[in-house]
């Protein structure tokens, strides 16, 4: 113990003694570090903000939308959902509520709005009665669309309040006339705001009656669509979606081992596959800009050798005074280990900064966060580089025959 207390000290005053060559050396390894934490923080305060936004979405709630491959689209198909699909979960499926079907009538991008002059693109969605509660969509003013408003096909919207400051609107809508498409709609509401997230507006939209959104989309189109649902017993979740994976199989006439033209997620699922790319990512770009801290590694190695050399005699001295051969090793591998730590942990404090920056600086971006395992992940990562580039030059210096390093000018 004594004689690692003592290597450190030594490392210390080593490095006290050329501070500057100390900080140039470590400068690999604080970019290192530093690009590491940045990419990570950055990307974990994304899937923490991705997170939260799918665990508003209700434990309970199952989504049902076509699933076409990435080869069978390269081919020119696409597989859809249809009304038919949508009957068949009404009629068969029990244990639900709140079903809700939905579709962009102007496709999936949206289509042009215009009030008074003012004109702005925004996403123009087809939907039931039940998507108010299906996506927890609430009124500010007036009301939602009803049961009669689609039966009756009424040109009547909900919009959102971005829509309503794009078109200078007043402060309450409600009975406002608006362009969509070509087609006038009636205002009846206008939903409460719901922010924005990763820099796009949750509140940039206008829903219309479903059938009137299919008679826009014309009677021979095939509409695609996707279907959202509640099932009322949660624990009934996995029977809900397996029962509506046979379903559908068999309205699709798929044959057994062929792969579904449809996907069913729940919120959670959903959020899984979003956190697992999520994963990817850190883990691809931390591994990209980890290669900075094996070019640290290099510099400390590089360095560390120079320093033997310049330390020949005093290794001569300690040798000739009793030092053994552990001993010198001990104390060159310390204090490379502690130049990189050091580095390390400046690199921590750099990149937690560059992290949080970067994220101020995007409108609307989540805030960084730093999990626990990318500190350790730092700082053990600092040790093992300094470990793994100091062992050939403290194997150097205490393999160093003491009458040669004394003899040595």
């Amino acid at each position: 113990m004594f004689s690692v207390i003592e290597s450190f000290r030594s490392a210390l005053q080593s490095i006290r003694a050329h501070s500057l060559r100390s900080f140039l050396t470590s400068l690999g390894i604080i970019i290192g570090v530093a690009s590491v934490i940045a990419v990570v923080s950055i990307i974990q305060g994304l899937s923490a903000s991705i997170s939260a936004e799918f665990k508003g979405l209700g434990a309970n709630s199952l989504t049902v939308f076509a699933d076409t491959p990435f080869e069978e689209s390269m081919q020119g198909k696409r597989n859809v959902l249809t009304m038919n699909d949508f009957d068949k979960i009404v009629s068969h499926i029990d244990d639900i509520s709140n079903v809700s079907p939905a579709f962009g009538p102007f496709g999936d991008f949206g289509t042009t709005v215009r009030h008074a002059g003012q004109s702005t693109f925004t996403r123009v969605t087809a939907v039931t009665a039940a998507y108010q509660e299906a996506s927890q969509s609430f009124p500010q003013y007036g009301r939602f669309i009803s049961a009669s408003d689609d039966r009756s096909r009424r040109k009547v919207c909900v919009i959102g309040p971005k829509v309503r400051d794009k078109l200078q609107l007043p402060e309450n809508p409600v009975g406002k006339f608006i362009e969509v498409g070509g087609e006038w709609f009636k205002i009846i509401g206008m939903n409460e705001a719901q922010g924005e997230s990763f820099g796009f507006s949750k509140d940039d939209y206008v829903l219309i009656p479903f059938m009137v959104g299919s008679a826009i989309a014309g009677n021979d189109s095939k509409l695609d669509i996707n279907i959202t649902f509640t099932v009322d017993d949660i624990e009934q979740l996995e029977a809900v979606q397996g029962r509506l994976t046979g379903l559908l199989r068999t309205a699709h006439k798929l044959k057994p081992g062929q792969r579904n033209d449809f996907k069913v997620q729940t919120a959670a699922q959903l959020g899984e596959s979003f956190e697992s790319i999520i994963s990817m990512m850190t883990m691809v770009l931390g591994g990209i800009v980890s290669v900075s801290l094996l070019v640290g590694g290099i510099g400390i190695m590089n360095i560390m050798l120079v320093s033997v050399t310049e330390r020949t005699r005093e290794i001569g001295i300690c040798k000739a005074l009793g030092a053994q051969r552990h001993h010198i090793l001990l104390q060159f591998l310390i204090e490379a280990t502690t130049l990189s730590l050091l580095g390390g942990l400046v690199g921590l404090a750099l990149g937690y900064g560059l992290g949080f920056g970067a994220a101020k600086m995007i409108p609307n971006f989540p805030d960084a966060f730093v999990p626990w395992w990318a500190i350790v992940m730092a700082i053990g990562f600092s040790s093992v580089v300094g470990i793994v580039f100091g062992i050939m030059p403290a194997a150097k210096a205490a393999n160093l025959h003491p009458i040669d390093a004394l003899r040595y000018e």
